[in-house]
């Protein structure tokens, strides 16, 4: 796992044991985590890829060079992710999401089946 943000801290707060203290460290500030530049879906497929990892992790918008596991995403979401795009008509294997976990590289391997998007024919 990666982590999502970095805070530099000078010493680690201790507990009286010698244990980590988790309950005081410091939340991260906006500036610890990584943060790219929104550029937004391109075509029906990123579109529809994008619509699903959003209501998947919980976030206002997906762009095309996000990357799911840094969303927050995790196994179980792509479990379920992976089930979404098989309903929408998309043929991708869970291990795709693994290997390519950005929109661009999902999107491309979310080869449409025939039918698409709650069931109606892909157009163009």
């Amino acid at each position: 796992m990666v982590p999502a943000a970095y805070v530099r801290l000078e010493a680690l707060p201790l507990t009286a044991n010698g244990k980590l203290d988790r309950r005081t460290l410091p939340a991260p500030e906006a500036d610890a985590y990584v943060v790219r530049g929104y550029e937004a879906p391109v075509g029906e497929i990123e579109t529809a890829v994008a619509e699903i990892w959003a209501e998947v992790l919980g976030v206002e918008q997906v762009g095309r060079h996000d990357n799911f596991f840094e969303l927050g995403g995790h196994s179980l979401l792509a479990v379920r992710v992976i089930e979404r795009m098989r309903q929408a008509g998309m043929q991708v294997d869970v291990r795709a999401l693994f290997v390519t976990p950005t929109l661009t590289e999902t999107g491309c391997r979310g080869k449409s089946s025939g039918q698409h998007r709650r069931g109606t024919p892909p157009t163009g």
